[in-house]
């Protein structure tokens, strides 16, 4: 049984989603290619009621030298894995 993640947790992503691309305007499959392998704390909880699974909303900013609240990702919860639980 997969332990639940709460807001405030550390987490890595471990793998990404299918079906990644760039474009002229959004760079989504390179920013999250950056990501891979890192830790990030998870700031929001979303569940996906047509899958069951959940999207984990990451402030990912400081992989492009910003901010980490300058640019957040949205990501499937089994793509990840437990770094650390939150107090």
């Amino acid at each position: 049984m997969a332990l639940s993640m709460k807001v405030g947790d550390k987490i890595r992503i471990v793998k990404l989603p299918k079906g990644l691309v760039d474009d002229e305007q959004l760079q989504t499959k390179s920013l999250f290619e950056l990501c891979l392998g890192r830790v990030f704390l998870i700031r929001e909880i979303v569940p996906v009621v047509e899958t069951g699974g959940e999207l984990l909303e990451l402030h990912v900013g400081k992989v492009l030298g910003e901010a980490a609240f300058a640019h957040s990702i949205w990501i499937e919860s089994e793509l990840v894995e437990l770094v650390r639980r939150s107090r």
